[in-house]
């Protein structure tokens, strides 16, 4: 049981550690300096947090970090900094806790911290990602009480329950590996449509031209999927939003063929593996919605309920969302839109 409760200790710091290093430290130096816990024997080796040295280095870091986390953007930059950092220092943690185990031990409690570190860190940053596509501040103050909130609470339930402390952030990293691959690639749609609107402005008044080709990964499925030899009207790369049968965040395309003007095929990979899915317009109606970091292509019911999908675009690309928009409706006999004319219906998005 002694044996477990250290584990539980060790891997619940790393855990907390991911979250929040710089608090993790600072606040258990700060109870062990001024007696708030007392230290059985088998953990004497944390009493070193305590020295006002590192409860000094610790508390300036996390003010650095409190800062950080509140600013949009500044956050995710600072969690990509420490990327490495709060392994590592989830991992020395650990092997703090244990005092002088065995270099095996050692090694395999280091792999074992190290990785849960590097989980709970990775969910912060995701976390951080998506509340940064909205340009207010709050969801971010929000979100940093809240994590160091849990840090608080993480390091009271480990000093009081290592065994409890251990089951619960067992039970919450493996939920995050079950949907990691969502959430990775919803990063990756983060970081991609971010890098894409610092590079360029959006500007409806640039000449564009629909694309006529696929791209060479995915040329291969519409060729699959094309088996009466369809032409295409043009191909726009984008990413996928929410849609009946389609998972978001995939990289793909929207393809329209000259034979059928009422349909149009969204193609990509998912997990390697190819994906399309066919959309039929007939009775949707189409909309161009501008957002923080995308342009978005709506498509929904005309009236009543029906199928609906979103496709995002990045921000320079808003003259391609307009073309589309345009094409579609003239497809599928809709009017343009008039001037000061809402780009979307609200109740489309509720």
């Amino acid at each position: 049981m002694e044996k477990l409760n250290l584990l539980g200790v060790a891997l619940g710091l790393a855990c907390l550690a991911g979250i929040n290093l710089y608090l993790t430290v600072f606040a258990t130096g700060l109870a062990i300096h001024f007696h708030w816990i007392t230290l059985s024997p088998a953990y004497q080796s944390l009493e070193v947090l305590g020295d006002p040295v590192i409860i000094t280095v610790a508390g300036v870091l996390y003010f650095l970090e409190f800062l950080a986390d509140k600013i949009p953007w500044i956050d995710s930059a600072w969690d990509a900094v420490h990327t490495v950092i709060r392994p590592i220092g989830g991992a020395l943690l650990a092997i703090q806790v244990l005092g002088h185990p065995s270099p095996a031990l050692t090694v395999i409690v280091a792999l074992l911290a190290g990785g849960t570190s590097l989980v709970t860190h990775t969910a912060k940053a995701a976390t951080r990602l998506a509340s940064n596509t909205s340009p207010e501040p709050f969801s971010n103050i929000a979100l940093s009480f809240g994590e160091d909130l849990a840090v608080l609470g993480g390091l009271a339930l480990v000093h009081f329950n290592p065994l409890l402390a251990l089951s619960i952030f067992a039970t919450a990293i493996a939920a995050f590996l079950y949907f990691a691959p969502k959430i990775l690639r919803a990063m990756k749609a983060k970081i991609w449509l971010a890098l894409n609107k610092l590079n360029s402005p959006a500007d409806l008044n640039m000449p564009v031209k629909l694309p006529l080709m696929l791209p060479a990964r995915l040329a291969s499925i519409f060729r699959r999927q094309n088996v009466l030899g369809e032409t295409i009207v043009w191909a726009a790369p984008c990413l996928s939003g929410r849609g009946r049968r389609i998972p978001p965040n995939l990289f793909g395309a929207l393809v329209a063929t000259n034979e059928e003007p009422h349909k149009i095929l969204f193609v990509a990979r998912k997990n390697g593996r190819p994906f399309a899915q066919t959309i039929e317009l007939e009775g949707l109606r189409v909309a161009h919605e501008p957002k923080f970091l995308s342009e978005n292509l709506i498509i929904f019911p005309a009236a009543g309920k029906g199928p609906k999908y979103l496709f995002t675009f990045p921000r320079p690309r808003a003259a391609v969302v307009e073309q589309i928009v345009e094409y579609l409706c003239e497809r599928l006999g809709q009017r343009e839109r008039a001037a000061g004319e809402p780009h979307v219906d609200p109740a489309v998005l509720a």
